[in-house]
């Protein structure tokens, strides 16, 4: 596994339940703006649900992609996951988006 990876998955671990960050927040924090990069590393996430990729979300609140495709029936269990945890979202985007950031 890369070290660009390992990163990604590092700062993954450390969004608390019931918050997301988005790709730009992770990239942010690795000094990087390889953002599609981020985006394949938690599409490939071997360690899935203890680093919990389905709490990363796009820029603009919306549940973007999970488990490679990003829209239809494949990103339901994201949002699943993310409505068990208490994230409150609508025509797939976090509602109040600014309540469930968290920034690195």
């Amino acid at each position: 596994m890369s070290e660009f990876n390992k990163k990604v998955y590092s700062l993954c671990k450390k969004i608390p339940k019931g918050k997301v960050s988005t790709y730009g927040q992770i990239a942010k924090a690795m000094n990087t703006k390889a953002y599609q990069a981020i985006g394949n590393a938690l599409r490939n996430n071997p360690f899935a649900p203890t680093v919990p990729c389905h709490r990363v979300v796009k820029s603009d609140g919306a549940i973007g992609g999970f488990d490679g495709q990003t829209s239809g029936e494949k990103i339901n269990p994201k949002i699943s996951l993310l409505k068990k945890e208490g994230v409150k979202i609508e025509n797939n985007k976090i509602k109040n988006f600014d309540n469930y950031l968290h920034r690195f």
